[in-house]
């Protein structure tokens, strides 16, 4: 199973498959957290990657209470697929 991991210092929730990494880039302010964009390489691409940093963003958000602010159009679609996820 694949770790996502929340790299604070660089903004970014990130999984590491195959030793290439895989990046949802975002800006946390005081109440809420701007999800920026979602980077699979290619390689990658249609595994499902960009739906678990999806969702580990959006639950890292609800669990400390963060509205959501979304500019990925991949989050965004996430979200249509997803409603539940909605916050």
């Amino acid at each position: 199973m694949d770790e996502v991991r929340d790299n604070r210092e660089g903004s970014r929730f990130e999984i590491v498959r195959d030793g290439l990494l895989s990046v949802l880039q975002y800006r946390r302010r005081a109440n809420d957290i701007v999800l920026i964009h979602t980077e699979v390489p290619e390689a990658l691409r249609g595994q499902g990657i960009a739906s678990l940093l999806a969702h580990a963003a959006l639950t890292a958000a609800r669990a400390e209470g963060l509205a959501v602010v979304v500019v990925c159009p991949f989050v965004r679609a996430y979200l249509r697929r997803h409603p539940e996820m909605s916050m």
